[in-house]
């Protein structure tokens, strides 16, 4: 993957940059907000891994910018904020993943990996497609087969989540966490209701099931075999 690294401690950076190199992947890397920003309108990298905590232009700002500018990077947070609001805040604002300093590299590097399996869904001016599941971003419409699904705003929410990562586990946590803005407002359950909605609607038919229980883990989207 191509990959950017924006980070402004040099050490780190160096030490980010050697480790995905020897993986692999193409990457440069950028110190600021502002030469990271510009840096990722221009090459539209595979991946950007973030700090938040730039000079110039901070990491939320820098991400609320390539999103407005339909920059579709994959993004990973890295910061020594690791409080819940911060987590929060970067997944609302566009971000894929996040990863609290002090971190172990061969865990960034696993989460590099997993985003870097995008499987079958593709997203072509707003529309994600897996099969024959169409779900229409802006238009915020899905069908199968041809066929218009109804389906309420949440659930239309936890099935952009899933589709828009095929083959990764999403835990009911994580799931609240994109859709709610505060963990109290939040019951997991009401995920496991969202997702039995959706298997009900998505599998008409005898439909191949695409969302799939992970054992005490949580839910994941992928093709049947």
């Amino acid at each position: 993957m191509r990959i950017l690294v924006i980070e402004d401690q040099p050490d780190l950076s160096r030490h980010i940059v050697t480790a995905l190199t020897a993986s692999g992947h193409d990457v440069s890397a950028c110190m600021d907000g502002v030469s990271g920003r510009n840096n990722a309108l221009a090459t539209q990298p595979d991946l950007i891994i973030l700090d938040l905590q730039l000079p110039g232009l901070d990491g939320f700002s820098v991400l609320e910018q390539l999103r407005s500018q339909r920059c579709s990077s994959r993004v990973i947070i890295l910061t020594a904020q690791g409080n819940v609001e911060y987590r929060i805040r970067g997944l609302k604002s566009g971000a894929d993943d996040y990863l609290g300093k002090p971190f172990v590299m061969e865990e960034l590097l696993a989460r590099v990996d997993v985003l870097g399996r995008r499987g079958a869904t593709i997203e072509v001016a707003g529309i994600l497609r897996s099969s024959d599941l169409v779900l229409e971003i802006s238009a915020r419409r899905v069908s199968r087969g041809g066929e218009r699904i109804e389906v309420s705003p949440r659930e239309f929410d936890v099935l952009r989540i899933l589709m828009g990562e095929p083959g990764r586990t999403f835990s009911r946590d994580e799931i609240c966490e994109r859709i709610w803005e505060r963990e109290h407002q939040h019951d997991t359950r009401t995920v496991e209701i969202f997702i039995m909605r959706l298997r009900k609607k998505l599998n008409f038919g005898g439909r191949p099931a695409l969302i799939h229980t992970i054992r005490g883990t949580g839910y994941r989207f992928h093709e049947s075999a």
